[in-house]
């Protein structure tokens, strides 16, 4: 069931963002990127302004969004894979620690990252998902990263030490 795309989406033109791929099952993470990119672009984000990294998998999401984020120049990323259960507990654990991992470089760094990891219980829930007719979850992580992104904290939060 394909969801509505939200008319008020924020305005992150001048932001600049990194995609990064979990490439395990590529044609898949393909489709989750091309709607990474499309939202990013109807967040008014300049090509440009937008650098994707591959890893092989998802556990490598959190730890290449932290190196990116060191660099100092980016406002937000968006993390994206698949991870399907399987018939061992291999599925937790990858799927578990990733979210973690991602949820710590956010509360770490201040630079939020849109979290568009499927997981799923099979590859048709994967496809349905991925597919930008259906679920276009790429579209909905990006959008994500760039909300949180234009938000400016108050004088009373920075006053306090938040970022």
């Amino acid at each position: 069931m394909k969801t509505e795309k939200s008319a008020a989406l924020p305005d992150a033109s001048g932001k600049s963002f990194a995609i990064v791929v979990a490439d395990f099952y590529a044609d898949l993470a393909a489709q989750l990127e091309d709607g990474a990119r499309r939202g990013l672009r109807d967040c008014g984000v300049d090509d440009a302004a937008i650098e994707t990294v591959r890893v092989p998998g998802c556990f490598e999401l959190p730890l290449a969004a932290r190196r990116l984020i060191a660099g100092g120049k980016l406002d937000g990323v968006v993390a994206l894979g698949i991870v399907i259960r399987g018939e061992t507990p291999h599925f937790d654990f990858v799927a578990g620690e990733c979210a973690r991992g991602i949820m710590n470089v956010q509360l770490t760094t201040g630079i939020p990252i849109g979290f568009g990891v499927l997981t799923t219980d099979d590859r048709l829930q994967a496809e349905e998902r991925a597919d930008p007719e259906r679920g276009d979850k790429g579209y909905e992580a990006a959008v994500a990263a760039a909300t949180v992104a234009v938000i400016e904290p108050k004088r009373e939060s920075a006053r306090m030490g938040f970022r």
